[in-house]
């Protein structure tokens, strides 16, 4: 590899692992090893095969995953999502012990399998239950512990929709409104014709490949262009690209008419936070602290990645503790309450809640969500207890059981980016939770 090459793969790598989990299932990058007895980035220096640099081509791959995931920030610049100057707002608790021997049978299997089995199946991290607003389960390992963070990866999704949403509801945005007229500069785009609602809803149609199993690594692909123009990282002399979010989101180009199928692209979101900065005049860190994280009284701030100019990554980019994620399921849960105070509009939550249409979803095809939608960056299962969740790859989630009065955080490593790999041992365990709180 030539020195060229060398700074484009150092100036990619940020947005392909780092914030996303883009490497992903099948191929030798995602290659599972076994635990070694020196763990990564131990000493004083480290051993020079214990090191993780950014720099590494498989630093978010194999048994590096497990420490990357809860240090982020070391290896790539970060903004801080504060938390306030007040004090936290401490979490009930009233745990389970119980909880760890639930039952279920993983789908397509006849074995029944444990709840603290499926922890280790799913290469957790940390993982955390409410009930009725309590806490009943906590439970962590790997890299994290209560006062470490963690990469959200895709979840970050969700509440940048969150926070769409609450604009909506306040008469800020309108989301019959077209990209094209909230932000000028995106009128030349795919992005331009597109409304807010279909942005929102991920069924634009946009000219953007996000396949992650093929060769993302090719230079003249939709995935390396992105992330070099979005990367923090310095760039070779003969870059003449875009620099930042905003400069590539500009380029997009259409690929049919918009609000025809749903179809899963990062850049929407990214799209999403350019418009909702437009229009409240603070970047999607800036607003999430201040509308929800010091007021809900979290324990951590938080913290996102970010590309050259500062702007926070609003499709993947969040970092944050498991309690914190759990308030967060808590006041969606709560139609937006947290605490006896109402954070953001109930109407917001009421809006996301009515889930996206099955149909367009179906064109994805999602098979483990076989009955799915998407909606305002939220994931609709449609099942009996209505649940829904926020969803990032290797097995990140936030599910939200309004039925059950039920919370479930659980921040993963799992080797295989696709939570298909994950959600036959998920979901039901999720489902089996709920019944046992619920008997």
């Amino acid at each position: 590899m030539n020195n060229k090459s060398k700074l484009r793969l150092l100036a990619t790598s940020w947005l392909l692992g780092a914030c996303t989990g883009l490497l992903l299932s099948g191929g030798a990058l995602a290659a599972t090893t076994a635990q070694p007895a020196t763990p990564w980035m131990s000493g004083f220096p480290p051993a020079d095969d214990r090191l993780i640099r950014n720099s590494d081509r498989d630093y978010f791959a194999g048994d590096k995953l497990r420490w990357t995931v809860c240090h982020l920030r070391e290896l790539f610049p970060s903004k801080v999502l504060h938390r306030g100057l007040g004090a936290p707002v401490n979490l009930d608790y009233q745990l389970d012990p119980a909880i760890a021997e639930v039952t279920f049978t993983p789908t397509g299997t006849d074995t029944p399998m444990s709840w603290d089995q499926a922890f280790d199946a799913n290469h957790t991290d940390g993982v955390i239950v409410l009930h009725d607003g309590k806490v009943v389960y906590e439970r962590y390992a790997g890299c994290l512990d209560e006062m470490g963070t963690h990469a959200a990866m895709s979840m970050t999704k969700s509440l940048t929709g969150l926070l769409a949403e609450t604009l909506i509801a306040e008469g800020v945005l309108d989301e019959a409104a077209l990209a094209g007229e909230l932000i000028p500069e995106l009128q030349g785009s795919a992005f331009g014709t597109a409304t807010l609602r279909q942005i929102l809803d991920m069924t634009t149609s946009l000219k953007f490949n996000e396949d992650y199993s093929g060769n993302f690594l090719d230079p003249d692909g939709d995935l390396w262009k992105y992330s070099t123009a979005t990367s923090p990282m310095p760039q070779p002399e003969s870059y003449q690209g875009p620099r930042s979010f905003f400069g590539y989101l500009q380029t997009v180009p259409a690929d049919g008419a918009h609000g025809e199928a749903f179809a899963y692209k990062t850049i929407n979101t990214d799209a999403l936070g350019w418009i909702i900065a437009r229009a409240s005049g603070k970047s999607v860190s800036e607003l999430l602290s201040e509308r929800i994280w010091q007021r809900m009284g979290a324990e951590q701030s938080a913290y996102f990645t970010i590309d050259s100019i500062g702007t926070p990554f609003a499709g993947g980019g969040l970092n944050a503790g498991l309690r914190d994620l759990a308030r967060i399921g808590q006041l969606m849960l709560n139609e937006g309450k947290f605490n006896g105070e109402q954070l953001v509009p109930a109407a917001a939550v009421r809006n996301i809640r009515q889930g996206g249409d099955p149909a367009l979803f179906a064109k994805a095809g999602y098979t483990s969500m076989p009955n799915g939608s998407y909606r305002s960056m939220w994931w609709f299962y449609h099942n009996d207890n209505e649940a829904y969740a926020a969803r990032g790859v290797h097995g990140q989630t936030i599910y939200i059981d309004p039925t059950a009065r039920m919370v479930i955080v659980r921040l993963a490593s799992h080797p295989k980016g696709a939570n298909a790999h994950n959600d036959p041992t998920s979901l039901p365990a999720y489902q089996a939770v709920a019944d046992y709180l619920t008997r």
